[in-house]
């Protein structure tokens, strides 16, 4: 029996495997036709103060714990006040049923503050100030990485994805690129505008970077999360984080098949205020997506690179 019907990805629904994970997610483009009658998100706060005598990320400001914040001017590295993990935590233990097993988990948490002020995020940063917080990357992977077999560096920005402070801390489906780093949109990607950040050359660790290969990385930084920023006109949330090859014990062993990698997970879909939501389906059977990485793609890399609150308005340029 022949397929009458040539296959297209935009409209009929497909799988696409992910070697990394092992894993497939379902990809279901047509369903961006559907009207929307679900929940609508509160559009992220655009009025943020400079500065807030309140907020305990701020320079001078005290912190739940009693400390007080340096003047600082750049980045802002502290141990976290409320953290997940602590070095001297005591173990459950060795006597423990097979069925209800539990180890030691011990670590360090710290927060990192990009900049002084409170209404500027990495894509509204001066490309030198985006170096400084690559930098103190490499320097927090060097410190912990001494000690810890995993070193990750994360961020979540916006409210959206869990973020309790505004102030900013821590393939044909191409997005942007540059002499030594490629943005694409995976062809496996789950997230509808997801994207993985690479180094063009074999790199094992954020601390093997050169300091060109750095101040390329706050460029190409620069250009994505103005990208997402200038898609809905918004301060586009995201979860981000880096995977390199492990440190502690692992520093002298063979980890050449280990390569450097940023993801970035924003979970926005159809507007400022329409997010995907990761529910039932996803949760019990399997990953799905609502618009193909190559339509992803597209969106993003046909937005200028001049992010939408630095742009001039025509009745200015009139004037």
């Amino acid at each position: 029996m022949s397929n009458l019907e040539e296959f297209d990805p935009k409209e009929h629904q497909h799988l696409r495997y992910n070697p990394l994970r092992d894993s497939w997610v379902l990809v279901s483009a047509h369903r961006m036709k559907r009207p929307w009658a679900g929940q609508v998100e509160k559009p992220p706060e655009e009025h943020i103060p400079r500065y807030d005598p309140h907020n305990p990320l701020c320079p001078g400001n005290t912190r739940a714990n009693g400390e007080v914040n340096p003047d600082y001017d750049s980045t802002f590295v502290f141990p976290n006040d409320f953290p997940a993990l602590q070095p001297d935590a005591p173990s459950p233990g060795t006597d423990q049923h097979p069925l209800f097993q539990s180890r030691s988990a011990r670590g360090v948490c710290k927060v990192m503050c990009f900049h002084p002020w409170s209404d500027v995020t990495l894509p509204l940063m001066k490309k030198e100030e985006v170096v400084k917080v690559i930098d103190k990357w490499a320097d927090l992977v060097r410190e912990l990485g001494a000690t810890y077999p995993w070193v990750q560096i994360f961020e979540n920005k916006g409210a959206m994805m869990g973020c309790s402070n505004p102030h900013p801390h821590c393939q044909d489906r191409v997005v942007v690129e540059s002499s030594d780093w490629l943005a694409v949109v995976p062809y496996w990607a789950t997230w509808p505008y997801q994207t993985l950040l690479l180094p063009r050359r074999h790199v094992l660790r954020l601390t093997d970077l050169t300091a060109e290969e750095r101040k390329d990385l706050a460029d190409i930084m620069k250009r994505l999360l103005t990208k997402y920023d200038n898609l809905f006109e918004v301060s586009f949330p995201y979860s981000m984080g880096w995977h390199g090859a492990p440190t502690g014990p692992h520093l002298t062993e063979d980890c050449s098949h280990w390569q450097l990698h940023a993801h970035y997970y924003p979970p926005l879909l159809r507007s400022a205020t329409v997010k995907k939501f990761m529910v039932g389906y996803e949760m019990l059977a399997l990953e799905q997506r609502d618009l193909t990485p190559e339509q992803a793609a597209e969106k993003l890399r046909n937005l200028p690179d001049v992010h939408y609150k630095t742009r001039q308005h025509p009745e200015e340029k009139a004037k």
